[in-house]
């Protein structure tokens, strides 16, 4: 795809998320309870998991949806912290001995662990609620519709038709007698990564009013992104080493997950998570030379090794 080299981002794109990565931890630090008082512990517990490391896709894609309308940094930023809150909610819970159990993320402890279960389970909780909270006050927008817009967008996507919906349908996989078909993987992971992806590049649309065409335009090249990034990430989960992760690797497979990756093989899913991202590309056509890293981030997507 000529962007990437030996699996670096290309300069251009490198630079942008690590800003953006700079300023979304900080509008973190800024909105996020400081860990004192008697609910010291919680407080700590989510600043430990929704800050200090991550790639910040998608609040980076927020961040970029929103800088093709011109919506204020201020604006995006705090969408794009809340997206995040709600990634890592939904990280420290998919990290519990009850669902896959792992004892690594980013690199360090997982929250469990790094506390204990019961207070990772109030800190998954309390970081969901407080993204809705952040999502409703007047400094994100000041038209109250274009706030409930957010907040339903973003509900609905991390919801029971969204990315609960798709843990739940993760689950239940590893219990089936026959494999899920490549229709039926296809839904988990649209449900599972893919919606809450879609809806952090259409929240930037949504902050800036954008045209109905534009929105979609902006939800389609998302949805297509998701689909490529979770492939993406089961050939990493299947071929890079826990070091490189910053969690522990090739647990898909001995989980028995059900995932394109083991139903096509290597070389087809690979395959496949191209033809998603040209498709991805094709969707950002009349954004202009704006939405230039948009379609670099489509290509690391699927060129990254971690």
């Amino acid at each position: 795809m000529g962007t990437t080299t030996g699996g670096v981002m290309a300069l251009p794109l490198q630079a942008a998320m690590a800003h953006a990565a700079e300023e979304i931890e900080a509008a973190l630090d800024a909105l996020l309870p400081k860990a004192e008082g008697d609910e010291a512990r919680l407080f700590e517990a989510m600043r430990y998991s929704a800050m200090g490391g991550g790639k910040r896709l998608r609040g980076f894609l927020a961040l970029e949806g929103a800088r093709q309308f011109g919506v204020s940094r201020q604006a995006a930023l705090r969408a794009a912290a809340a997206l995040e809150m709600i990634h890592a909610y939904s990280l420290i819970h998919d990290d519990l001995p009850a669902m896959d159990d792992d004892a690594l993320r980013r690199g360090k402890p997982t929250c469990h662990l790094a506390f204990d279960e019961a207070t990772a389970i109030l800190a998954g909780d309390a970081l969901q609620a407080h993204a809705f909270t952040v999502l409703a006050e007047e400094g994100t927008h000041p038209d109250p519709a274009v706030r409930i817009e957010l907040v339903r967008g973003i509900s609905k996507a991390a919801g029971p038709r969204g990315m609960v919906g798709g843990q739940m349908l993760d689950m239940t996989a590893e219990q089936r007698a026959t494999p899920l078909d490549e229709p039926g993987i296809g839904r988990l992971q649209l449900l599972k990564t893919g919606k809450l992806i879609e809806v952090a590049v259409e929240a930037g649309a949504v902050l800036g009013k954008a045209a109905l065409a534009q929105r979609q335009a902006l939800a389609a090249y998302g949805r297509e992104l998701g689909a490529a990034f979770q492939i993406a990430d089961d050939l990493l989960d299947a071929t890079a080493t826990a070091e490189q992760l910053g969690k522990a690797a090739g647990k898909d497979e001995g989980a028995g997950k059900a995932t394109l990756v083991s139903l096509l093989g290597i070389s087809r899913a690979r395959l496949h998570a191209e033809h998603l991202v040209a498709q991805a590309r094709g969707h950002l056509e009349s954004f202009g030379e704006r939405a230039e890293l948009l379609r670099l981030l489509a290509d690391y997507v699927v060129d990254r090794r971690h």
